[in-house]
């Protein structure tokens, strides 16, 4: 998968990786790891599928409708490559913490939902619930942020509790912010999640 990698300050920092919108690259979300945690490593993922030209992480049959079995195709794929990232850039792997907005909050998403060990924290901006009817992995000892917007036209208020909902019983500590925007990324809800990642987050 096309990548930017960035080495953290210390051979033991947190890897950030990072997960764009539709029609982003991995350059998307570098100003936003600056935020979150200057010091760690970042590991930047472009998706490898296109949309109309958009690059995506995986398919959708309509606004809001996954293609389910290119869904869980493109999550091991992503799975794998971050393992093998790890592996040639010697990052520690249970440290790894998603950062994903939109279509990359719902690969992350859905990297959560099939291994226990995919993230040890993730911070997603405007996820939707990847799939349902699935038994997820125990993920005692996640923590997870998820912000979201009152008026988001394509991830509705019941789909972020639901998402929050499922997470929290398969043992996820998970903190949902709230915006009365729609599905943009504003300042604040970043502010917010980087406070979390200082406090809750790091901890």
């Amino acid at each position: 998968m096309k990548h930017i990698f960035q080495p953290g300050a210390t051979p033991d920092s947190p890897t950030l990786v990072l997960f764009h919108g539709t029609g982003g690259t991995e350059r998307d979300l570098l100003p936003l790891a600056g935020r979150i945690d200057p010091s760690a490593a970042i590991l930047s993922v472009r998706g490898n599928v296109l949309e109309n030209g958009m690059p995506r992480f995986f398919r959708r049959l309509a606004e809001g409708v996954f293609d389910e079995e290119d869904l869980v195709f493109r999550t091991k794929e992503t799975y794998d490559f971050l393992t093998a990232a790890a592996e040639e850039y010697k990052l520690d792997r249970s440290k790894f913490v998603a950062i994903g907005y939109s279509n990359g909050a719902n690969i992350a998403g859905s990297l959560l939902f099939h291994y226990k060990d995919a993230f040890d924290k993730a911070i997603l901006h405007h996820p939707m619930v990847p799939m349902r009817g699935l038994k997820l992995p125990d993920l005692a000892g996640t923590a997870i942020f998820i912000g979201a917007g009152t008026n988001d036209p394509i991830c509705a208020p019941q789909e972020t509790e639901e998402l929050s909902g499922l997470l929290a019983e398969a043992g996820a500590s998970v903190k949902v912010h709230w915006e009365h925007y729609g599905h943009q990324l504003t300042s604040s809800e970043v502010l917010a999640a980087a406070n979390w990642y200082q406090t809750e987050g790091k901890a």
